[in-house]
């Protein structure tokens, strides 16, 4: 699992605002540096890594919600949402795929064909959450999330500087 960042000049005396900002800031570049290969199914730490960081980066915006103007909040929020729900879609299948493998392991081979039905009818399931989960990055693309939340980021900077 990919560990979260330091959040540079965080400290126990810094303004909650600028806490919020900073945070979301550090947060949404891991979210989208996770991306990276993430519907290559030979390798599933790839969606855990990257559902991981959804989730950190959507526990911040619900602890520091109240930093940010609602009218960019809440669009930003619920595509967070929807792209975590994406990604949960298809680590669901890596996992339960992953643990048949060990389970084949410890099986006779009289055992397997069973198996195997159930294993197609997973690797269909990643299949589908790979589908799902690819539209879910293209709609982040084509909505710019990524420009989204560092919008997020510039109005708390920018009502503190001139608050």
């Amino acid at each position: 699992m990919a560990k979260a960042r330091d959040i540079p000049g965080l400290e126990p005396d810094t303004m909650f605002a600028l806490a919020a900002a900073a945070t979301v800031r550090v947060r949404a570049v891991e979210l989208f540096q996770q991306s990276a290969d993430v519907l290559d199914t030979s390798d599933i730490e790839r969606v855990h890594d990257m559902r991981v960081a959804s989730r950190r980066l959507r526990a911040v915006l619900e602890i520091f919600a109240t930093c940010f103007p609602p009218e960019l909040y809440r669009p930003v929020l619920r595509d967070v949402k929807a792209l975590a729900d994406a990604l949960g879609t298809r680590r669901d299948p890596d996992v339960q795929l992953d643990a048949l493998v060990r389970l084949r392991a410890a099986m006779g081979p009289g055992e397997q064909p069973g198996l195997e039905v159930f294993a197609r009818r997973l690797r269909d399931e990643q299949e589908a959450g790979n589908h799902t989960l690819a539209a879910a990055l293209e709609r982040a693309r084509e909505d710019d999330l990524r420009g989204r939340l560092a919008a997020l980021v510039t109005a708390v900077e920018v009502e503190v500087a001139h608050g």
